[in-house]
């Protein structure tokens, strides 16, 4: 198998694991910690999709399944886990319990694996826990359901009107101009990769796939010297990334609801510490999520959200107030604290409220129902014949099938004289 980069594993793997004492995080003078949600990417994977001309686009090449979590990612979601351990643990027990924390996953296969192995440098088994003295690993459950049935971590069940929000926005006259100032990279990518590229989501998909290569020291194609590593490839990559939340209406209906759950469970455990009962809520899901969040919240600044990136919500109390602070954890052992707009690094959960009123949705079914009166005058149009159109084929079967009844009833209400044998009188 092909060696990855020693230089790049070492800088990854020292970069997860823990050292110090970093307990003072837990307390500090904006409040006592009761609660934290964390949202994380998984770890290193292989590529999903390569592209037709890809020189490495061969099974046979990758260690692993197209798309899945590899040994050094594993390792990854592993230190991440002691660090979360040593991050909350004056928060959380040492023994894993299920009224401690609550971990949900995408419905993918490495987010799966990713949440397993961070569990299991989170709570590796102590004591009566220890079931095997062979295997210091302990199944703890991980919560998924399918994307298609997802609203609040894959946001992949159908919403109409997100659908139409987004097709919308790239009619826009500022996705419009982006496209034309990056049609010769377009054209440039589509000739050399073999693969049609015209959205900067088609950018970031090939660059993803370079950049995983490179990452396992494979040669890269001479033509990819042009525009890989850096450059406008790499900035296109990185702004894919706040297409999918580019404005409240976007972003409300692709993250709104699960912003919406976390702030709710932040409002019951501020009022009940027994509500939830446990302390830390962990999602696992990939970059797309990571980048949705912070950038539905003010906080996204371009770039491609690295394996294990996670964002921190934590919850505190300071003199009976609840206040929330947001960390994301990048590149550091140590993460980076975020000001929330027009509140500070230290919010209180009362004016978050306030602050993300826009983007905080109803119900889905709600939210998600596409009105006519939302579309633009020419899709409503469009829509309106279509309606015109279905609704009198449905009349047009109506009136037949009346008519059709009608005619028979007629028939039996009036005798046959082919049925019985006249008596004259």
């Amino acid at each position: 198998m092909i060696l990855i980069k020693s230089w790049l594993v070492a800088i990854i793997l020292c970069k997860y694991l823990v050292h110090g004492d970093q307990s003072s995080n837990n307390v500090d003078e904006n409040g006592k910690l009761i609660f934290v949600h964390v949202l994380f990417r998984h770890g290193d994977r292989t590529p999903i999709d390569p592209y037709p001309n890809d020189p490495w686009g061969n099974r046979t090449f990758w260690p692993v399944g197209w798309g899945q979590l590899t040994n050094l990612g594993k390792q990854q979601h592993y230190n991440l886990g002691k660090w979360l351990r040593n991050r909350y643990d004056n928060l959380i027990s040492d023994k894993y319990s299920k009224d401690t924390v609550f971990i949900r996953s995408t419905d993918v296969d490495r987010t799966l694996m990713s949440a397993e192995a961070d569990l299991a440098g989170l709570f590796p088994p102590t004591k009566d826990q220890l079931w095997n003295p062979s295997i210091p690993w302990q199944p703890i459950p991980v919560h998924t359901m399918p994307e298609n049935m997802d609203e609040l971590l894959a946001a992949k069940k159908s919403c109409p009107a997100y659908d139409y929000a987004l097709k919308k926005y790239k009619k826009s006259e500022d996705f419009v101009r982006l496209n034309k100032r990056f049609q010769g990279l377009y054209e440039y990518l589509t000739e050399h990769s073999g693969k049609k590229v015209d959205s900067p989501t088609g950018v970031n998909n090939l660059y993803n796939n370079l950049f995983i290569e490179d990452l396992y020291n494979m040669s890269l194609p001479e033509w990819t010297k042009k525009v890989y590593p850096g450059g406008d490839m790499q900035w296109l990559a990185a702004r894919s990334f706040a297409t999918n939340t580019y404005t409240p209406k976007l972003a409300r209906l692709k993250v709104g609801f699960l912003i919406k759950e976390m702030f709710q469970r932040f409002s019951n455990k501020s009022v009940s510490l027994s509500n939830p009962k446990q302390s830390v809520w962990i999602y696992s899901a990939h970059d797309t999520t990571v980048a949705n969040l912070l950038n539905a919240l003010g906080l996204f600044e371009l770039h491609t959200p690295p394996y294990t990136a996670c964002v921190l919500l934590e919850l505190r109390l300071k003199d009976d107030v609840p206040m929330v602070q947001i960390f994301y954890k990048n590149s550091t052992n140590d993460p980076h604290p975020m000001y929330i707009p027009h509140c500070g690094i230290s919010c209180p959960l009362e004016k978050l409220y306030q602050i993300y009123d826009a983007i905080i949705p109803g119900r889905f079914e709600d939210e998600c129902r596409l009105s006519i009166l939302t579309m633009t005058y020419e899709d409503a149009e469009i829509n309106a014949s279509m309606g015109f159109l279905i609704g009198g084929c449905i009349l047009l079967l109506l009136v037949l099938s009346v008519i059709a009844i009608l005619t028979f009833s007629r028939r039996r209400s009036y005798p046959d004289s082919r049925w019985y044998t006249r008596i004259d009188s």
